[in-house]
């Protein structure tokens, strides 16, 4: 539904922080599905193990996040520029259920829970093929920098 070029357009985050290839799903203001593929290339992966690299829990989190700002931002229709920016206003019930490794993709699945008072509230899950990776409610809220 959106390749890399439209992920690029709907989000203000780059290299290495960019953490959704590819959107395969959106129903607007609804729900939206996106990949990451994980390589051994990732910078985290260096550190995180050596010897066993695992991808940072955090960083499943800010996917999840990441393909919700894309979901919020084609549902209002509008692009981030130099003065909007999304930011996290809460991590709620975040648990991590298997690891995700060099070779994996991650799939998020994010659902509109609800919007209100600037406050953007979505159910998030990262999967790996069938496996739920890790899960969470999260809550953020759309600025506008002046």
């Amino acid at each position: 539904m959106m390749d890399i070029h439209q992920v690029l357009k709907h989000l203000p985050h780059r290299y290495p922080f960019l953490l959704v290839d590819r959107v395969l799903e959106i129903e607007k203001g609804k729900r939206i599905k996106a990949l990451k593929n994980v390589t051994i290339n990732e910078p985290f992966f260096v550190g995180h193990f050596p010897y066993r690299p695992v991808m940072p829990g955090v960083l499943m989190l800010e996917a999840m996040a990441q393909t919700a700002a894309i979901m919020a931002f084609d549902m209002m229709g509008v692009l981030p520029d130099d003065k909007t920016v999304f930011y996290f206003a809460g991590i709620d019930s975040a648990r991590f259920k298997r690891p995700v490794e060099p070779g994996d993709q991650l799939i998020m699945e994010v659902e509109m829970d609800r919007a209100r008072g600037g406050i953007y509230k979505f159910n998030a899950r990262a999967l790996v093929g069938e496996e739920l990776a890790a899960e969470a409610v999260l809550m953020c809220t759309m600025r506008t920098i002046t």
